[in-house]
């Protein structure tokens, strides 16, 4: 059985407290089913914003996209996802991964190992997690039991081997880290990545095709111009210098024409990859609205 769409629009933009509640309120009208929060600096803090979310809407769950794990201490983290679950109602999602913008390490004072070192920091938090929130006597208890959901985030082996072991989402970042900056993979990276999540959870007792395969999409654009559109993405994409529009439309991540074109592609990656679980970001967050109301029903 086909599992059906769920869609998360990341609020990116910081706002005042008005403008905070006024944005939750619209995603929920607007029929979105998760409001995310990211952990970059810059942005707003990701657990009172959640619980400020919480407090205004009814429906939306609420989750994280996704944390730094080199942010956090395990320990603290711990209370801090148990204290806003318990806040939400149970509402709370948890979405972790390895961290990847060194600039915002050096602004903290924090270290920023390699990547091997950050994917040994992401296992460490996430054992640690969930052997705390799992124990019956941590307090303060989340209120979903025996934790919160947890999405691991990341395409790389070992970052996949973890979402494996003990993620209930998987989101795909669907992108890699150049000089440049980060660039999208393409469709076919993409099969190989999802293909060797696949192989790592294969041989789990509880099959891949039980989880949750979240994709973020970098660009949603409503447009009976998508050439154009796209034209309009690369010259703001220095990064994307040697890409072209037609190639830039190919893109997974990237979604740009009528709702009905948008929708038929998130339907065909449901089919090819699995995904079931689209977030925007918050950019798009009204001219998207129609993609979620054309594909409701699917």
């Amino acid at each position: 059985m086909t599992r059906p769409f769920r869609f998360s629009v990341n609020m990116t933009i910081p706002t005042d407290g008005a403008g905070w509640r006024d944005k939750c309120r619209r995603a929920e009208e607007l029929g979105y089913d998760v409001i995310q929060v990211p952990d970059h600096l810059g942005m707003m803090a990701p657990f009172p914003a959640l619980v400020a979310a919480a407090a205004v809407t009814r429906r939306p769950r609420l989750g994280t996209f996704v944390l730094n794990a080199g942010f956090w201490n395990p320990a603290l983290l711990a209370r801090e996802i148990a204290t806003t679950d318990a806040l939400t109602g149970g509402r709370l999602e948890i979405g972790l991964g390895a961290g990847y913008v060194k600039e915002e390490h050096d602004r903290a004072g924090l270290d920023f190992p390699g990547p091997g070192g950050r994917v040994d920091r992401l296992r460490h938090t996430v054992g640690e997690l969930i052997r705390l929130l799992e124990d019956d006597e941590h307090r303060p208890a989340p209120a979903q039991r025996p934790r919160p959901p947890l999405m691991i985030g990341g395409d790389g082996d070992r970052v996949l081997k973890l979402a494996a072991d003990h993620a209930d989402i998987v989101a795909f970042s669907a992108g890699r880290d150049t000089e440049r900056g980060m660039v999208p993979i393409d469709a076919d990276q993409l099969d190989e990545r999802v293909a060797a999540y696949r192989k790592l959870a294969g041989s789990l007792a509880d099959p891949a095709g039980e989880r949750e395969l979240n994709l973020l999409l970098q660009v949603a654009t409503v447009t009976d111009d998508p050439l154009g559109a796209a034209e309009a993405v690369l010259a703001r994409a220095p990064a994307l210098a040697d890409v072209s529009p037609a190639q830039l439309l190919a893109y997974p991540q990237i979604v740009i024409g009528t709702v009905r074109e948008i929708a038929d592609k998130l339907r065909t990656q449901r089919e090819r990859y699995g995904f079931t679980y689209v977030s925007v970001l918050d950019d798009a967050l009204e001219a998207f609205a129609p993609v979620i109301e054309e594909l409701r029903e699917d």
